[in-house]
């Protein structure tokens, strides 16, 4: 099955109902809050909760889980090498484009975002139901891949960098120090550049990405382009996992989530703040 990264509601209704299609090979996972998943969802989706794809422990809650909990994570909504994985959420994208983030830290890139989530999927026509699916659990052994991740040693070591550029979504008032949010201290890392995540967006009742050459266009005003390493972050790497997911989709290759964002960064004595 080849799906691109971001896909439209009816390139996945086509492949729901294309009789050729392996459709076991397809796997569709609902990251909206259990509510929403009972009051309706894409035929055929299975729900994981969305906290699942942090840590939940440590002084820092929100980074990456560690292996074992991310294989069997995996490993419960029944992933397999050879699955397709479409995802969405009922919060305008952060946790499904986490959840491709950290797909491709251990290495699925077989996955794809649903642009325009289950409100595109509905205003296309198609039908939703609400009966509980369930998934068939495999064995999923995790290795994680570099190139995705930025921790504090890491963002230090290429403050300087001319190579490397910080990219803040937080918003405006929490980027200049003026609004904190959990964090002894606020303000943004030295060099960083500020782009509130819902930019991308079409509007909050339309939650599509807009048309790639506009979001391009803006990020390449703030020195933000494809030839750089982007570092990316928010205040617990939830917003930020829609600017990974809008990135790649624009064609960046070199893309690093900051898992620990604000709430660590700010609640360290030592790291370098701008405000």
């Amino acid at each position: 099955m080849s799906l691109p990264l971001v896909i439209s509601p009816q390139q996945l209704f086509n492949h729901l109902t294309d009789d050729n299609s392996a459709n076991t090979g397809l796997l569709i996972v609902d990251l909206s809050s259990a509510e929403s998943y009972c009051n309706g969802h894409i035929p055929g989706a299975i729900h994981l909760d969305p906290a699942r794809l942090m840590r939940g422990k440590g002084e820092v809650p929100n980074k990456m889980p560690e292996a074992d909990q991310l294989s069997a994570l995996l490993g419960e909504i029944g992933l397999t090498a050879d699955k397709h994985i479409v995802v969405y959420d009922d919060q305008m994208g952060p946790w499904a484009g986490r959840m491709i983030w950290t797909l491709h830290s251990v290495g699925h890139t077989h996955c794809s975002f649903l642009n325009g989530h289950l409100p595109a999927w509905i205003n296309a026509g198609l039908a939703i139901e609400t009966n509980i699916n369930t998934a068939v659990p495999s064995q999923y052994a995790v290795t994680l891949q570099p190139g995705y991740l930025a921790d504090i040693p890491y963002i230090t070591h290429h403050l300087d960098d001319a190579s490397h550029i910080v990219l803040d979504v937080r918003s405006a008032a929490e980027y200049s120090g003026e609004k904190v949010i959990n964090a002894k201290r606020g303000g943004h890392i030295p060099g960083a550049v500020n782009y509130e995540w819902t930019r991308a967006l079409v509007s909050a009742d339309r939650p599509q990405l807009r048309p790639a050459e506009e979001i391009l266009a803006e990020l390449a005003e703030l020195g933000v382009t494809p030839d750089k390493t982007v570092i990316t972050h928010c205040q617990t790497h939830r917003r930020s996992g829609l600017s990974y997911l809008f990135t790649k989709h624009l064609g960046f290759d070199k893309v690093r989530c900051y898992d620990g964002s604000w709430f660590e960064w700010g609640n360290q004595e030592d790291t370098p703040i701008e405000s």
